[in-house]
This record gives structure tokens, C-alpha cells and sequence, in this order.
């Protein structure tokens, strides 16, 4: 292990310590802004301190078996010869583990998300492959335990969505989703396809963490245009009387957000809002991201939707991430939900760049 890895490591067991005092002290308990900011960061270096001191009395036992070898005495030495493989194999996982650990963390893995669903090209069967990418992480949200709440949607003419936007909460939403953003493919023969070609669609996908408060980003009432209307979606009686459905512009960028989902245009309002801050707040945390780090950007996309990051063969069965060439033939179960291969392969890929660019860095 470098020299310089090894000073990182006691640099964190000794804030470690430090934060054990500063916890420790009553005030600190009074200052809730400040207790919850040193608890994050005690809970984020515990697993590390702890992995680093396993690996330190490994490396102990370690040179105290090649000791009892050099010992003389026939039985240590037989003893430290049996046990040195494994000795060998637990120091080596160790240090893989602590490499892993040191790997700089998303600020933004805990966070909810929204979700943001377009049809691209290919007209009524965009929508209907807008619909089934939808399902998709809905299930796979089901499966994650995780809570999913529509916030705007405009429904295609023929099934499926034009746009859905939903909030996705659950324990790390957007560490496990934030690969998906991009322009996704789909190869199949629509249900409108009377001669049984295969027809090629897309849709885009976009992955937003959701910002910890509005206040996180400057929302000046004079850069607001906000209007009102009725919403178009599904509501049964409620829909047509009432102008709940709430449009938020943002003068100075021009992004804008809708929220229709509730039946309270002030619950709009507060929606669109929270959803506002989450794409100002994405879209300058991309900018910083292309500065600075070039091996996400290798993985997640440049941002361009013209971008083609995942194709769903239909006829073939198969699904393929062309970020990192991985082909699945499972579609069908895919499309049900089953992410979790594809989504630690793309997670697996991300840290072994990300190892790779510390280490470069040490």
C-alpha cells in the first residue's frame, strides 16, 4: 500500500477521534445544523476507521507469523505456515476494501430523486416505450421498497406518456438510479405495424436528486412567472372545475416545471417549486461535473439527449448498456423491474474508474 494512502487512512481514524469529542460536548448537541453535520460525517468515516484498524492487526498477524517461522521452534512454525495463506487473502481484501472505502462519495446518494420520462423519436411508439421505461422503475422502485409519486404527466394519443415526471424517496434512490439519465433505444415491431417490420424509438431519461430545500437555490419571486391551470390527467369529477394544476416559469434560465398531481393548487405550487430548485440545482451541478470529473462523464453521459446510452431488442430478447458492453438476455424481466445486474455492473464500472483516478491522484 502507498505511503501516501496509508497517511490518508490515519488522517481519517485521527478525525474519527476527533469527532468522538466533538459529539461528546453538550453545545454541540444545541447546534442541531452542526450536530447533524458532524454525525453524517462520523457515520461516513466509522466503516473506514474500522476497515483501516482491521487491516492494520491483519498486517500484524501477518508479520507476526513470518516471525514465528524465522522462530526456530518447529511447532510455530508449523502453525504460522497454515495459517499465512489466509492470512495472505484476508490482507488482500482488506486493502481492496479500503480502496474501495476511500473512493470519494456523491454528496448527493442519499437524496430522492425525479424522475423525468420523454418519448423521443419515433412518434406514437416513443410514447408507448415512455410508458414501459416508466413501468419499468416503478417496479423497480416497488422491488426497492421506495415510495413513487407522479408530479406531472401528459399522456400519449395511442398509450404511454409524452412526458411523466414523478418523485422517487427511498434509501439511495440516486446513488442506485443515476446512471440511467440519457437516451434509451428500443427495437421492436409496433403494435400499429401491420406488416411486422421492426421500427426503431427512443426516450429519454432523466435522473434529478432532489435538493435538501428550495432555499438551495436562489428562487426570487421577480424571477417567477407562475401560472395556472386545469389539469388534463386522470382526477375523475375534480378535473375541469378548478385551476389546480400549477406552471412555474424561471425567467433567468428559462426552465420550466408543472405540477399537477394534486387537487390543492398550493401542494402544486410547493411541488413545482421543490422540482425547480432540483433542475437548477442539477443543471449547475453538471456544469461543475464536466470540469471536474471526466471519469463519470465517461459513464453517466455528457447530458446530450441525443446521447445513446441502452438499447431494448425485443425480438432478440436481449437489453445492452453500451457504456460499458454489457448484454443481457432477460429483456422480458427487465422490463419488469429486474435492474439489479444491470445496475451493479454500472456501479462496478464506476468505482474501478473512480479507484483508478485516486490512485493516479495519490
Amino acid at each position: 500500500m502507498k505511503d501516501s494512502i496509508r497517511l490518508r487512512l490515519e488522517q481519517a481514524s485521527e478525525r474519527l477521534q476527533e469527532l468522538d469529542h466533538l459529539l461528546a460536548d453538550p453545545d454541540i448537541h444545541n447546534d442541531n445544523k452542526r450536530f447533524r453535520t458532524l454525525s453524517k460525517e462520523h457515520a461516513q468515516l466509522t466503516p473506514l476507521s474500522n476497515a483501516w484498524h482491521a487491516f492494520l492487526q491483519c498486517e500484524q498477524d501477518l508479520k507476526d507469523a513470518f516471525d514465528w517461522i524465522d522462530s526456530g521452534d518447529s511447532d510455530l512454525k508449523a502453525m504460522a505456515q497454515e495459517e499465512l495463506p489466509a492470512l495472505k487473502a484476508k490482507l488482500e481484501t482488506l486493502e481492496q476494501d479500503l480502496r474501495t472505502l476511500l473512493i470519494p462519495r456523491d454528496p448527493n446518494d442519499d437524496a430522492n430523486i425525479y424522475l423525468e420520462v420523454r418519448a423521443g423519436t419515433g412518434g406514437d411508439e416513443a410514447a408507448i416505450f415512455a410508458g414501459d421505461l416508466f413501468r419499468m422503475y416503478s417496479r423497480y422502485a416497488e422491488r426497492q421498497g421506495w415510495r413513487v409519486e407522479v408530479v406531472s404527466e401528459q399522456d400519449g394519443e395511442h398509450g404511454g406518456y409524452k412526458e411523466i415526471i414523478a418523485r422517487i424517496e427511498g434509501d439511495g434512490a440516486y446513488a442506485k438510479l443515476k446512471f440511467e439519465s440519457g437516451a434509451h433505444r428500443v427495437q421492436r415491431v409496433p403494435v400499429t405495424e401491420a406488416q411486422g417490420r421492426v421500427h426503431t424509438s427512443a426516450a429519454t431519461v432523466a435522473i434529478l436528486p432532489e435538493s435538501e430545500a428550495v432555499q438551495a437555490v436562489e428562487l426570487r419571486s421577480e424571477d417567477l412567472r407562475v401560472d395556472t391551470y386545469r389539469s388534463s390527467g386522470a382526477g375523475g369529477q375534480h378535473i375541469n372545475k378548478t385551476d389546480s394544476a400549477v406552471r412555474i416559469t424561471h425567467i433567468p434560465t428559462g426552465v420550466v416545471v408543472e405540477c399537477q398531481a394534486e387537487r390543492s393548487q398550493h401542494k402544486n405550487r410547493a411541488k413545482a417549486m421543490a422540482l425547480l430548485a432540483s433542475r437548477i440545482n442539477a443543471a449547475n451541478e453538471s456544469k461543475q461535473a464536466k470540469e471536474i470529473s471526466e471519469a463519470r462523464k465517461s459513464l453517466v453521459g455528457s447530458g446530450d439527449r441525443s446521447e445513446r446510452i441502452r438499447t431494448y431488442n425485443f425480438p432478440q430478447g436481449r437489453m445492452t448498456d453500451h457504456r460499458i458492453n454489457l448484454t443481457l438476455y432477460k429483456l422480458d424481466s427487465i422490463m419488469q423491474g429486474d435492474m439489479d445486474e444491470t445496475i451493479t455492473a454500472l456501479l462496478n464500472e464506476y468505482q474501478a474508474e473512480q479507484l483508478s483516478a485516486l490512485e493516479a491522484s495519490l
